[in-house]
């Protein structure tokens, strides 16, 4: 008894795509060849979205599992399996559709509602499965309806709270629900409507300005806000402009504000009435004429010499009967300085600032925009000097020159020269660099500055700086008389020089051994020092050189010499002569031997 699967497949009646409502049959057909007419027992399974929803024995190859009334819940990939006789065949899946959803229920937890509350509201879908989507729609007279949507991946309803507006009278609420089918939005039909009435908590708000919206400046303006409540508790009345509060009430349904009315006050005010979520506001402009201008600060000179004389005068244009006042400013605050129109006063540097003056009339006070004040104390002689101490430089090297003025009012004008030549101005406040980085052998070193502030007396001058320029050593040479081989004991004289270099120099003589070891060192004025070894021994032999450097701070080294140190002419003589005497006193005894040895044979 053999077989085997040909097909496995499902079939979807009437149609793969039905209507919520419709009846729906899924059949699993096995399509099998055997070697003979014999019995087989099929086990069927059909799948939806890859979980089973039905299963049949049967020795047919058909199996059909049947939907009477098929719901959108029912939509999904639909797939079956057979097994027969330890053999498995499962089919392709098949999309199932079932379009259209069931109508959502809308329920509302109350019907009326006061401005500022919230309605709950609850979508359900009783007979769809999650994952859903659900949208509430907010209906208002002539308007577009706001909608809120919701998903809900475990639920068939959904929950929302929407806030009661103002301007909200009746409301209609309703909803829908939707479903997403590879990757298409399906929607249900609307919801039944659900009407809630909304009530005033309080009604809009009144504003009164007292004794009207144009007032002059010094008048007393007051503003009246009220409303009406159907409830006083929690009910909260605010005063604001430009959304600076300026008063506010609660429990209350009158708030009063009293000020003196300014230019400042000029503008829109705003009374708003809020409670719980309710608000309300009332907008009113009000405009405030000018009763005077500001003042004006006049300086009889605004830059002068200390110990001149200042005076200040403060008028109003187009008014004269006012009280004024003439202040000086200051960071903890104006100090006053006399109650008048003008103020004369003789100055010195600490009267250095800015100073205003203040009008007042019918209360309201005004105040000038400040007037600047500099008063100027006469700079003192300037001292011209080099940044490293000493008046001199080496050449190539920049030359940096501070100007310092101790006494005077900054800011300061400082002028450095070279020779005549006008080389940098500088503003600052006590000094001034400059740094000349064109230092040449045969330059003007004639160095000075100015220094000058707004005092009438014009300019200091410096004393003049020369400043010696130090020209660096360059190319020491070493020699030696004798040159080269010099006799034991015998006198060498050592001579370093240098090409060029500013004085004085200092020079070194060191001979190399295993370590360099200083063995003699003179300052010269000069180009040259000269060394002299009194006596020069067998251990003087060997390498010398000389180095030589000045305030430059550069040190040059010469090329390295050889001396050897032979013996004296004298000492080979007596060397000589000693050897002689041995070879004669060994020719003697020889020639006694000869003669001794010759008479004993006899």
């Amino acid at each position: 008894q053999v077989f085997t699967f040909n097909t496995v497949e499902i079939k979807v009646q009437p149609s793969v795509k039905v209507r919520n409502g419709a009846a729906l049959s899924v059949i699993c057909h096995a399509d099998i060849s055997k070697s003979a007419d014999f019995q087989l027992e099929y086990n069927f399974t059909i799948f939806k979205d890859r979980k089973p929803v039905f299963v049949a024995v049967s020795d047919t190859g058909d199996a059909r599992y049947e939907i009477p009334v098929a719901k959108s819940s029912d939509t999904g990939d639909y797939e079956c399996t057979v097994r027969a006789d330890k053999k498995t065949k499962s089919s392709a899946p098949v999309l199932v559709w079932v379009t259209g959803m069931t109508k959502p229920i809308l329920t509302a937890d109350k019907r009326d509602a006061l401005e500022g509350e919230t309605v709950e509201l609850r979508c359900e879908l009783p007979e769809e499965e999650p994952p859903l989507r659900f949208c509430f729609r907010k209906i208002k007279t002539n308007s577009t309806p706001k909608e809120t949507c919701v998903s809900e991946p475990y639920r068939n309803f959904s929950v929302l709270e929407i806030s009661v507006e103002e301007g909200d009278h009746i409301l209609q609420f309703d909803c829908f629900g939707s479903r997403n089918v590879k990757l298409q939005w399906e929607n249900s039909v609307h919801s039944n409507k659900t009407l809630v009435t909304v009530r005033e908590p309080f009604i809009k708000p009144t504003l009164i300005p007292k004794p009207s919206s144009n007032v002059t400046e010094g008048d007393q303006i007051q503003f009246e806000c009220s409303t009406t409540v159907v409830k006083m508790e929690g009910i909260e009345i605010i005063l604001q402009k430009n959304r600076t509060i300026l008063n506010s009430v609660q429990d209350k349904r009158l708030l009063s504000y009293s000020t003196v009315a300014t230019l400042e006050h000029s503008g829109e005010y705003l009374c708003k009435v809020e409670q719980g979520g309710a608000s309300k506001t009332t907008k009113v402009n009000v405009a405030v004429s000018e009763l005077f201008p500001k003042p004006t600060l006049i300086a009889s000179m605004t830059k002068l010499d200390e110990n001149k004389e200042l005076t200040l005068s403060c008028s109003i244009n187009g008014f004269q009967r006012a009280n004024f006042s003439i202040l000086r400013k200051n960071p903890t605050g104006d100090i006053p300085l006399r109650n008048s129109r003008t103020l004369a006063m003789r100055v010195n540097v600490n009267d250095t600032g800015s100073y205003t003056c203040k009008a007042e009339v019918k209360g309201i006070v005004k105040e000038s925009k400040p007037v600047r004040i500099n008063v100027y104390a006469p700079v003192s002689k300037p001292t011209l000097s080099v940044a490293g101490g000493l008046p001199e430089v080496v050449l190539g090297k920049p030359l940096q020159l501070i100007c310092h003025s101790v006494m005077g009012t900054p800011p300061k004008t400082f002028t450095f020269y070279k020779g005549n030549e006008v080389k940098k101005i500088v503003t600052n406040d006590t000094y001034a660099t400059f740094l000349d980085e064109n230092i040449r052998l045969n330059d003007k070193r004639g160095y000075k500055c100015d220094a000058k502030n707004n005092h009438s007396s014009g300019m200091r001058t410096s004393d003049v700086l020369n400043v010696t320029v130090i020209v660096p050593v360059r190319e020491a040479t070493l020699g030696s008389v004798p040159y080269g081989e010099v006799e034991d004991g015998s006198e060498t004289a050592f001579l370093c020089s240098v090409k060029e270099g500013s004085w004085p120099i200092h020079f070194q003589f060191f001979k190399r051994t295993d370590r360099d070891v200083l063995v003699h060192e003179e300052r010269e004025h000069a180009d040259r020092a000269m060394w002299y070894k009194k006596t020069m021994k067998r251990q003087d032999a060997g390498t010398y050189y000389c180095m030589a450097s000045n305030r430059a701070k550069v040190d040059v080294r010469s090329h390295p010499i050889t001396i050897s140190v032979i013996l004296a002419a004298w000492k080979k003589g007596l060397i000589a002569a000693f050897v002689l005497l041995i070879v004669a006193g060994a020719g003697a005894l020889a020639l006694w031997w000869f003669w001794h040895k010759k008479k004993k044979g006899k």
